[in-house]
């Protein structure tokens, strides 16, 4: 531009720095403003002084973010815009009725932001538009008549909006190059069997999705064929079927010869008639994509003869056989062929010798067989004289790879992951010198990695480009691979590469990826092994033994843009090379044996980036992290398990997902309190660290916290009332605590509440009635608290929970019957989404979408406490009652919750009998009805339950015979002691008649005979005591009776041994 004066910066403009514009003799003519996606100030907006570009005709500010939702209606004002894009920036509200006086407008860009309500009428005075597009709001009733006036109209996508019929005055459009319509299932309708359309003489593409009515009528088809310059015709989800094609035959119908391109999918065709019909239709086609819809069979060769323009057949997801393969041989001019999620079942020599019988194989060049069921193995494919693609991932395929597999001269990709292949790759592949991608994942290939890197070292190592082999079972260690000059990419990542590190390998010069994660590999990486890697920008070595020992200035020739070194080896000290790295989007050293104060620079880095995922936890980092001010946005902070101090940074708050548990924090409240509205954190653990008081009550700064852990810390005093804020808020943990009152009575507005632990933390009260509004909760917690009085009926209303904990407290009263409400227990499915949580966004964070986060919970487990985390946590269903005063009898509801894994009503005061078809409790692991006061047998329905591990009855009133089988009869007897009439294995006390008890033979009672048998014996030592010493003491003090004593014995002696003498001979006299 002449005359420029001076610049200004775009922060002037609406506080975006970076960019920069001309002023033009100090007033400002700036032409042209292109800003797509460069907002760095997280919550800027488009300011008003925009309005001072007086002479402004384009401006595209797509792909930003503005904390303001609404479109600006200044914005009205700027005269001179030709160009006005905004697409992609999430706003919402209304299209400004303001747009309107933009006179000289052309081009108007909304798409993909959350606009609701219609298109406001002012929009008919832009004279000049020529391109419109709103796809992706949601815009809501009838496509208006007045877009009919914009006469100069080329390109409107009005996709993903309204309803109602199609307007006719669309009809007057007639400059209409192309037309996007519908997306809505079943919204959009087109009246008057399109009559509108025959004026559109110049439109080249029209895409009609979820036309409701479209199957009901052929004129709008006829209308359609008429259009003398339509290249591409898309009719998507409309609900045509073989009986739309049926009743055509009494009419002829010729599309014109421009027609080159033609989309079917997703309506509900089943028959290759279909081929036949578009035959007849047209033959000119160059694109047909038939996809989503229930074909199967074959076609007659008729197609392939007269579609002899045709060079794209997309097929996939639809019912076709290996057999109905040669139905497509003969299309001689065919380029790509998808066969993507299709019923092929046979082996792959079967389809692809089908594929290749006729001239296909000389022109076929891409082939996609993903997701199907083929079996057998690689056969030869060099048939395929042009085939530069191959796509065989998510098949059956298994054994080795023969030898003599040659590739297709051509190849450049070949893709068979998620296979069951092994052994390891041929020689023949390292031929394959146009071979630029080989993915070769999720298999079993189980050789050594230097040799599959031997076989590959043909012409192959000049072309490869990427080489995908994780997942597999490779054992080896890391050979040199500086050879192959053009690999980009390379992934190894959880196979079983061992060994050590040569100090003399080097990796590819041109190797941006390198990912060797989850494997056995030991040593050190030193300057030397990276000194030609200036492309790296993914590096990944994360879970082997390895250390990473660079030189103490070293600088790296490259900048990365993931570091992923979780579980290596790089301290003790801070590593001093990540200094130099100014690209960083993902950086994880955590558990990297770092003892050492965090270098200011780092945090410096972390607070100027955007968007970045950090993790340096596990590690022993200390110090106090400094307070910089607030700025640009994270999605993952993780600095748990580390030995950080003092109070929390304000800049921490732009995170999506903060994670400080486990550190010695003592202070959060400037970091909770500090003014502004945070509207992008939605996880934060504070657990486990060293803060004391009452929890500041600033909770309504946070609207977007979905999940909060503020568990094991020293917090005292009554749960804030701000809490009830958090409006979005699924996952509260409070445990061991030390807060006093009850459950707030704030927390009833946190209606999306999934899990709730507040165990362990010394409330009391009474367990409120509105806990059953809480529709979503799934894991509540309230054990070891001193709530009291009866459980209230509102929390049968809770029909997703899974985990209910509400041990060690006073609670009274009977366990209502409703607890056959709890639904979710009466399902042996998990609801808990597959081992994690999904927070969806809501449309006022930068990212729309949903981001996982995960459960824990701490629970009373086969009689000790155990942490469940994930999948365990997912796999259990849980009820624990022990340790109140519950009375009355065990509800026979209880029965109908056959999804339970666990059951504990023990220590209460519960009476009657154990419900008799408890044995339809088949899922349960664990049952304890232990310390009660539970009357008559044992249900032999409980001896069905065969996967019981843990079973305690003990200390109760049960009476009769132990149900035999071979599950009851497997517990230890301290699981039935204590129930006195109880009998049979594995008690030693034996059955009579169905009950009565006889006593064994060798051992009596332990219990009535034990105590008698004790007092008999006692009683005889006692009499033997005192009646030796009356008769030993008179002996022992009385000289006169002591000689008459032992005069006697003598006496006694002389008698037996005279008597014993006689004895003798007289035996003898008699044997002689």
């Amino acid at each position: 531009m002449d005359g420029c004066m001076s610049w200004f910066q775009v922060d002037d403009v609406y506080g975006v720095s970076g960019v920069a514009g001309c002023l033009c003799n100090l007033t400002a003519h700036i032409l042209s403003l292109h800003l797509h996606g460069q907002t760095q100030d997280f919550g800027s907006e488009i300011h008003k002084s925009l309005l001072e570009l007086r002479e402004l005709e384009y401006l595209n500010l797509s792909s930003n973010y503005f904390t303001k939702r609404h479109i600006p209606e200044f914005l009205g004002s700027l005269r001179n815009l030709r160009y006005l894009d905004l697409s992609s920036i999430f706003f919402g509200g209304k299209i400004p009725t303001q747009f309107g006086s933009l006179s000289h407008l052309k081009y108007l860009n909304l798409a993909v932001n959350f606009l609701e309500g219609s298109i406001p009428r002012q929009l008919g005075n832009l004279s000049q538009l020529q391109y419109l597009d709103l796809v992706g709001n949601s815009l809501k009733g009838n496509i208006p008549s007045l877009l009919g006036n914009l006469s100069q109209l080329q390109y409107p996508d009005l996709r993903y909006n309204f309803e109602g019929n199609i307007p006719s005055q669309i009809g007057n459009l007639s400059n209409l190059r192309e037309l996007y319509l519908g997306g809505y299932h079943d919204t959009l309708k087109i009246d008057d069997g399109g009559q509108w359309l025959t004026n559109l003489f110049s439109l080249t593409h029209l895409y009609m999705e979820s036309i409701s009515n479209l199957n009901h009528s052929h004129s709008w088809l006829r209308v359609i064929a008429k259009l003398p310059n339509l290249r591409e015709l898309s009719l998507v989800d409309c609900s045509l079927s073989d009986h739309f094609i049926l009743s055509w035959r009494p009419f002829k119908l010729n599309f014109s010869t421009s027609l080159s391109v033609l989309h079917l999918s997703e309506n509900s065709f089943t028959s290759p008639m279909i081929f036949q019909w578009v035959s007849n239709i047209t033959s000119n086609l160059v694109e047909l994509d038939l996809s989503f819809n229930l074909l199967e069979g074959s076609t007659s060769g008729h197609f392939g003869t007269v579609m002899n323009s045709l060079r794209h057949l997309d097929l996939s997801s639809n019912r076709f056989k290996g057999g109905d393969m040669k139905s497509f041989a003969n299309i001689c001019t065919l380029h790509s062929l998808n066969l993507i999620a299709n019923n092929l079942t046979e082996s792959l020599p079967s389809i692809l010798g089908n594929l290749s019988s006729g001239c296909l194989k000389h022109s076929l060049q891409e082939l996609d067989l993903t997701g199907n069921y083929i079996t057998g193995n690689l056969p030869d494919m060099s048939v395929f004289s042009s085939l530069k693609t191959l796509l065989l991932d998510k098949n059956d395929l298994n054994g080795k790879i023969s030898e003599g597999v040659r590739l297709p001269s051509n190849l450049e990709v070949l893709s068979i992951n998620s296979n069951s292949l092994e052994g390891g790759i041929p020689k023949s592949f390292g031929n394959a010198c146009a071979l630029r991608s080989l993915h070769m994942a999720n298999n079993s290939f189980n050789c050594e990695f230097p040799t599959i890197i031997h076989h590959l070292s043909g012409c192959a190592r000049y072309s490869l480009e990427e080489l995908y082999l994780e997942k597999n079972q490779m054992n080896g260690t890391l050979p040199d691979l500086s050879t192959f000059t053009s690999l980009k990419e390379l992934y190894l990542y959880e196979n079983k590469l061992n060994g050590e590190i040569p100090r003399d390998i080097q990796f590819p010069p041109q190797l941006e990826a390198l990912d060797m994660q989850s494997n056995f590999l030991k040593g050190v990486f030193s300057d030397y092994h990276f000194i030609n890697m200036s492309k790296l920008i993914h590096l990944d070595l994360s879970d082997n033994s390895l250390a990473l020992a660079f030189t103490q200035n070293w600088v790296p020739p490259f900048q990365l843009i993931y570091i992923l070194l979780r579980s290596c080896n790089l301290g003790p000290t801070f590593p001093k090379w990540l200094q130099t790295q100014n690209e960083l989007y993902i950086i994880d050293i955590s558990n990297a044996t770092i003892s050492d104060i965090v270098p200011e620079w780092f945090w410096a880095k972390l607070q100027l980036q955007e968007w970045m995922r950090v993790d340096i936890s596990y590690n022993n980092l200390q110090g106090i992290i400094p307070n910089f001010p607030q700025n640009n946005p994270h999605f993952f902070v993780s600095l748990g398990s580390n030995q950080f101090e003092g109070s929390i940074p304000l800049f921490l708050r732009n995170s999506q997902s903060l994670d400080l548990s486990k550190n010695k924090f003592s202070d959060f409240h400037s970091f909770l309190c500090a003014n502004g509205t945070i509207q992008t954190l939605y996880q934060l653990d504070l657990s486990n660290n060293q803060f004391s008081g009452q929890i500041p009550d600033c909770w309504n700064n946070f609207e977007s916290l979905a999940y909060l852990d503020l568990s094991h810390n020293n917090f005292s005093g009554k749960v804030p009332t701000s809490m009830g804020s958090l409006l979005d808020l699924q996952a509260l943990f409070l445990r061991n605590n030390s807060l006093v009152g009850g459950i707030h009575f704030s927390l009833r507005n946190c209606t999306k509440l999934v899990m709730l632990d507040m165990s362990e933390i010394k409330l009391s009260g009474s367990i409120p009635d509105w806990i059953g509004t809480k529709m979503e909760l799934q894991i509540l917690s309230l054990e070891n608290n001193r709530f009291y009085g009866s459980l209230p009926l509102q929390i049968c209303q809770l029909r997703n929970i899974q985990l209910l904990d509400l041990s060690l407290n006073n609670l009274s009263g009977k366990i209502p019957k409703c607890i056959q409400n709890f639904t979710s227990m009466a399902q042996t499915t998990s609801s808990i989404y597959n081992e994690n949580h999904v927070y969806v966004f809501n449309n006022n964070s930068h990212f729309v979408g949903n981001q996982p986060y995960y459960l824990n919970a701490v629970l009373t487990w086969k009689g000790s406490k155990q942490l469940f985390e994930n999948k365990g946590l997912s796999l259990l269903k849980n009820i624990d009652l022990s340790s109140n005063y519950f009375s009355e009898e065990i509800p026979v509801e209880i029965e109908n919750l056959s999804g339970l894994i666990s059951l504990n009503l023990s220590r209460n005061k519960l009476i009657g009998k154990i419900p008799s078809n408890i044995g339809k409790l088949a899922s349960l692991d664990s049952l304890d009805l232990s310390r009660n006061q539970l009357v008559g047998s044992i249900p032999p329905s409980l001896a069905q339950i065969y996967g019981l591990s843990v079973l305690d009855l003990s200390h109760n009133h049960l009476v009769g015979e132990i149900p035999t089988g071979t599950q009851l009869q497997s517990f230890n007897s301290s699981s039935y002691e204590d129930n006195l009439d109880l009998c049979g294995p594995p008690l030693k006390k034996l059955c009579i008649d169905r009950g009565r008890t006889q006593e064994p033979k060798v051992e009596g009672d332990e219990e009535e005979d034990t105590v008698f048998s004790n007092e008999f014996f006692m009683s005889m030592g006692l009499g033997f005591v005192i009646s030796f010493w009356m008769v030993f003491g008179s002996i022992l003090f009385k000289r006169s009776w002591r000689h008459a004593y032992f005069q006697f014995l003598n006496n006694l002696a002389d008698n037996i041994h005279i008597k014993v003498a006689l004895l003798a001979k007289v035996a003898k006299v008699t044997s002689n």
